[in-house]
This record gives structure tokens, C-alpha cells and sequence, in this order.
């Protein structure tokens, strides 16, 4: 009877996760493979970027950081330095004599540009890279140092630059031949020692020589092996990063002690010990505790082998004396509940409050629930404006001539999330013949319909926003009145809560069988993406980047032309439709209100209401009453 209830809940706890957090296998895919499309999009013949960690790997959870590594293709890293000579590459070679296991030092071997030199230390006569050299790519975007990566002011976003080895590495050689279970197969083995290994910017914490080691990094092989697994191996998998996050971690003294890559190691152990057929998803809970087992029994010894090379123990001196002891009796106390201890996280205690009953509403409730976080891939460590054209022509190429329709929608989506970015380096502003005028205006438009691509509403607006700033203001209304026709009920936009609308709508046929990229540019209101370029209306010049809802936007812009047009009557309807939409929060997200009041009140401002538009201005302050970022304190001083 024990054994029908764990497999019950094993069973309730597997679609839980599917609805709620990972998602469905066709989700995750789907996920893996625009991670895939972006990273071929941005590589280039000097960078190949490489999108690592939770995200990369197909996972949107909570608390998750965006990782993306980037690799320097002109330098190369090898074991042996009897390899092909060429001439344009600059090239190191391993030495690990003196380093623990897992790291190394890189002794250079052969560079043409005498640049390389400021970033090595020389040692008799020798010249070794420092990882310090991952400085050097420190921006205004980017200016923490964190670990091996360079970090964004919030802990976002991480970006490590790191080196290449094309050739499987002899420290990691007992790997190969090591598992003689089903898992990994021998294909994926094959891709992983077929792609080599990385080498990050970070040495041994305390080391003499800790400036001059770098580690060595499987990710892109923890990343294959990832992809092989089941849903239930990765559902497994989420469980652990899930109980790291909000259970073990809500201990203050163990908080610092474990990190998700401890977590994924174990994983990787017990899935190679077991054979296939036990992740399933009647076994999650059984899986999911011997894993937490595991986990007890690595603190208890100080020990957690590295998955690739194990006499790397990834504990070392962090897990030893007082903090190992807190760190037990934490892990004991919640070994005590049994599986029950996960429910001491708070995304899985509502799980038998929320669990739908009907297998279709749950996979509806799902798709609902995912569509709108994957439309958040955005293009990252990518300098668009400078690299539009090749971009352009390599979406292109891949759009006219992959055989798949899915890799074909996905590329078209980001083809045109790079024309919405587009604008920004066409000028309007012309002096040259009239023809020269023409040519531009067309391609203007031909840029900006390929921007509708990617979801419902914002693109037209930016088409209606070309027209505007060309004085054609009754083309203008006319596509905003097209575009607010779009913004129905059952839209979906960011951080919105999903109705039954919703879940009765993605129940649907025509919807189940629409790829996620279709799906967004019937159901998706992206927001529109602000700064100081010539496109947008004088009246909405920003200090600094913002976002604004797709529908305020539609309504601010219609009252503009209006009042151009010196329509009186259409100016107040547009305002006293754009306020209403405020009070209702109509597909306005709770940390936009402030802004769209500000926008309110500029209205209220144009027409010579004084009055109105303090209040609106007042109230953007009580809905956002941050003075750095809130311009309304600025205006109502100017105002007073």
C-alpha cells in the first residue's frame, strides 16, 4: 500500500512539475532549440557563443541566472603541441604538473600579435596567460568580476570568455570507457569527446599561482548529457536545484555552501549508475531521494568526485569543520520528513491544491504558463546594430533553406526581433535627391513588416510610429486602429495571470498544433523597448531605456496624431481611453503603471489640463515612488 501511494504521488508530483515549473518535454525542446538558433546567430568568425547554466541547459526556474559563454576561436588551447601549424591562430599548450586536479596552467606556444604578451606573466622565460585577461572585456553593461564571469549590476546576466581545446583531454580519458550502462550512449559520448574541452578564467581560491590557472570546463559536454536525459531524469534534476534553493538555503549558515553544479554532479553519478528503466515517472520520488542520499553521504566525507575527472573532489576545503557539521544537520533534519522535505519549498507545497484533475486542461494549463516566459529568450551578448547585415543574411540563408519548420519559425522570430532593432540605424532625416529618399523610405518599410513577425501588436505600432514621424498621420491611425483591434482578452503579455480564457483557449486544436512561434504572433503583446533614437515621438525622448505597454503606447500615439491633426474631440477620446486602461490595468503590468501614468499626464500636459495632469503625475509617483528612476519628480518639480 506504501509503495501505491509514493508511486501515486510520484506520479502527481511529475505532472505538478511539468505544469507549473520545467515545463513538458515539447516546452523544454522547444526552449534548447532557440538557445541553439541564438547561439548560432551571434557566433561569428571570432566569437562562438554558447548559451550554458539552467537556461542553456532547457530549464526556466525561479532564481536562475542567464549564462552564456564566449569563445575566443583565435587562440587555442592544446594537450600536445605536435598539431597542425597555423599561422593565424594563437596557441597554448596545458600544463598541469603543479596544479590540482581540474586545473590548469597555459604556457604560451605561438602567437603572431605581441598584444597577447599584456596579458601573460612570464617565468623563466616562458610566457603564461593570466586569467585576469577576462578584465579586459569589462564593461559599463558588465562590470563585476564574478568568479570566472563578468556580471551585470543586478547578478542577471554572467558572461565568461573562455578557450577551446578541439581534443579530448588525457586527465578526463578514464570517462570513455568508464560506464558500461545505458547511460550516456555511446553517441553522445561521441559528441562530447568529438567537441573537446573549455578552459575558464578562475584558478584554485588560495593558490600561489591562482592568477595564472584556469579551470577546466565541461559545459558543453554537461550540457549534451543533459539533453540525453529523460523527463524524469530532468525533472529530477529541477528537484535538486529546487530543494538547494529554497529549502537547504533558507539556512543562513548553509546557504554559501552548496552550489547547483554540486547538485548536477550527483545527478550525473546515479544516472550513470542506474539503467534507463527506472526514471519513470511512478519512480520520480524513489529516484529523487537516492539522489538526496547521495547528497548526505558526499557532506558526510568531504567528498564529491568531479563527473569527468574524479580526483578532483569538488568539496576540497569547503566542506570540512564547522560548516560541514551545520551543513549535516540540516540535511538530517530534512531527511527525517522523507520526500515530504521538497514541500518546504514553496513552489511545490500547493501542489495538491492546484494539481489539475483532467490530463488535457493540464497540458493546456501548461502551455499557457510557458508560452509567454519563452517569449523572454531574448537576443543577448550580441551587439546587433553593428552586426545587423550579417545577421540579416545569415537568418535568411537559414529561413530559405532549412528543411524543418520549426528551426524556419524560429529563425524568422529572430529575424525579426533583429528588425525591431533596426530602426535605430536608418536615419530619417535625408539631404541627399529625392530618390535616394524613396529608396530609404521603402526600406523602412520592408524593415518594419518583417518586425510584425514576432508577436501580435508592438511591430504594427512601430510601422504606424514610421508614418507618424513622416506627417502621415491618417495612414498612421489607421494601423494603430488595426493594431488595438488585436488587443482582446485573450492576449498574453509578461508576469499576467492567465484566466480560464486562457486555458479553455490553449485546449484548442488549432492552437495544440501551432509551433510556439506561431502561437506568439497570434497571442503575444510584446513590450515596446525605449530610448534616444529618431523614431519615436519627440514627446516620448526618455533619459534613460524604457519599457512601455504595447496598448498605452497604441493609445498615446493615436492621441498624438489627432492632436497633429487638430482633432479636438479624437485628442479627448484618446486620452479618456488610455486613462481608462491604466485604472483597469488592461494588459498593463503592475511595474509599468507608474510609467504609463507618466505618459497620462504628458497627454493631459499637451492639452493645457494643468490640473489632470498633476494627478496623473502624483499618482505615477504613489505607484512608483522611486525618484532615480521616476521621472514624474522631475516633472512635477518643473510644473510646481
Amino acid at each position: 500500500m506504501a509503495e501505491l501511494t509514493i508511486k501515486n504521488a510520484s506520479i502527481a508530483l511529475y505532472h505538478y512539475l511539468c505544469q507549473n515549473i520545467v515545463g513538458i518535454e515539447k516546452h523544454v525542446k522547444t526552449l534548447r532549440m532557440m538557445n541553439t538558433v541564438r547561439d548560432n546567430l551571434q557566433s561569428n568568425n571570432e566569437w562562438t557563443y554558447i548559451t550554458s547554466g539552467s537556461f542553456g541547459e532547457g530549464l526556466l526556474m525561479r532564481g536562475s541566472d542567464f549564462d552564456v559563454m564566449g569563445v575566443v576561436k583565435l587562440i587555442e588551447v592544446c594537450e600536445d603541441t605536435h598539431i597542425d601549424f597555423n599561422a593565424d591562430t594563437i596557441r597554448f599548450t596545458m600544463e598541469m604538473e603543479d596544479t590540482q586536479a581540474g586545473f590548469t596552467k597555459l604556457r604560451l606556444v605561438y602567437s603572431n600579435d605581441f598584444n597577447i604578451l599584456k596579458v601573460c606573466n612570464e617565468i623563466g622565460g616562458d610566457f603564461y596567460f593570466s586569467n585576469a585577461f577576462k578584465q579586459r572585456y569589462s564593461t559599463n553593461g558588465f562590470p563585476t568580476v564574478h568568479g570566472p564571469c563578468l556580471s551585470d549590476d543586478a547578478g542577471i546576466y554572467d558572461i565568461a570568455y573562455c578557450l577551446h581545446c578541439k581534443s579530448w583531454i588525457t586527465p578526463a580519458n578514464q570517462w570513455v570507457t568508464r560506464s558500461i550502462n545505458s547511460w550516456p550512449r555511446s553517441d553522445v559520448k561521441q559528441a562530447i569527446v568529438k567537441h573537446g574541452v573549455l578552459f575558464v578564467p578562475i584558478g584554485v581560491k588560495g593558490s600561489t599561482q591562482e592568477e595564472l590557472e584556469w579551470r577546466i570546463s565541461f559545459s558543453v559536454g554537461e550540457k549534451l548529457l543533459i539533453y540525453s536525459f529523460t523527463h524524469t531524469q530532468l525533472l529530477c534534476y529541477a528537484l535538486m536545484k529546487i530543494l538547494l534553493k529554497d529549502v537547504i538555503a533558507l539556512d543562513i549558515d548553509c546557504k554559501e555552501l552548496l552550489c547547483s553544479y554540486f547538485m548536477k554532479t550527483i545527478l550525473f553519478w546515479i544516472c550513470e549508475e542506474l539503467p534507463l528503466s527506472i526514471w519513470k515517472p511512478e519512480n520520480l520520488i524513489s529516484c529523487y531521494m537516492r539522489c538526496f542520499r547521495r547528497l548526505i553521504y558526499c557532506v558526510e566525507y568531504s567528498l564529491c568526485p568531479h563527473y569527468f575527472i574524479p580526483e578532483n573532489n569538488l568539496f576540497g576545503i569547503k566542506i570540512h569543520g564547522k560548516a560541514q557539521k551545520l551543513l549535516l544537520n540540516r540535511l538530517y533534519i530534512l531527511n527525517s520528513y522523507g520526500w515530504h522535505g521538497i514541500l518546504l519549498s514553496d513552489q511545490i507545497s500547493s501542489i495538491w491544491n492546484v494539481l489539475p484533475s483532467d490530463i488535457s486542461k493540464a497540458t493546456s494549463y501548461c502551455y499557457a504558463n510557458n508560452v509567454g516566459r519563452l517569449s523572454n529568450s531574448f537576443l543577448f551578448a550580441c551587439d546587433i546594430i553593428r552586426t545587423f547585415d550579417y545577421l540579416l543574411e545569415k537568418c535568411i540563408h537559414q529561413v530559405l533553406s532549412s528543411k524543418s519548420s520549426k528551426i524556419r519559425y524560429l529563425f524568422t522570430y529572430y529575424l525579426s526581433k533583429f528588425c525591431c532593432k533596426s530602426e535605430r540605424f536608418l536615419p530619417l532625416k535625408d539631404t541627399s535627391c529625392n530618390k535616394s529618399i524613396y529608396k530609404k523610405h521603402n526600406t523602412y518599410i520592408s524593415t518594419l513588416l518583417l518586425n510584425t513577425r514576432h508577436d501580435a501588436v508592438s511591430g504594427w505600432l512601430m510601422l504606424a510610429l514610421l508614418f507618424y514621424k513622416r506627417k502621415k498621420y491618417n495612414t498612421s491611425l489607421r494601423i494603430i486602429q488595426y493594431s488595438l483591434l488585436k488587443c482582446t482578452p485573450e492576449k498574453l503579455y509578461q508576469f499576467m495571470h492567465f484566466s480560464d480564457i486562457h486555458y479553455d483557449l490553449f485546449d484548442l486544436h488549432v492552437f495544440r498544433n501551432m509551433h510556439t512561434v506561431q502561437l506568439w504572433t497570434f497571442l503575444l503583446l510584446d513590450l515596446m523597448y525605449i530610448d534616444n533614437f529618431s523614431l519615436h515621438p519627440d514627446e516620448l525622448q526618455m533619459e534613460e531605456k524604457q519599457v512601455i505597454p504595447p496598448i498605452v503606447y497604441a493609445y498615446f500615439l493615436r492621441f498624438l496624431c489627432h492632436y497633429h491633426l487638430k482633432n479636438s474631440k479624437q485628442c479627448w477620446d484618446s486620452i479618456m481611453d488610455l486613462q481608462l486602461t491604466i485604472e483597469e490595468n488592461y494588459f498593463i503590468p503592475s511595474g509599468l503603471k507608474g510609467l504609463s501614468y507618466n505618459i497620462l499626464g504628458i497627454g493631459f500636459q499637451m492639452l493645457g489640463d494643468k490640473e489632470a495632469a498633476i494627478l496623473s503625475f502624483m499618482q505615477s509617483i504613489k505607484v512608483y515612488p522611486n525618484e532615480k528612476h521616476n521621472s514624474a519628480f522631475k516633472t512635477l518639480s518643473f510644473i510646481n
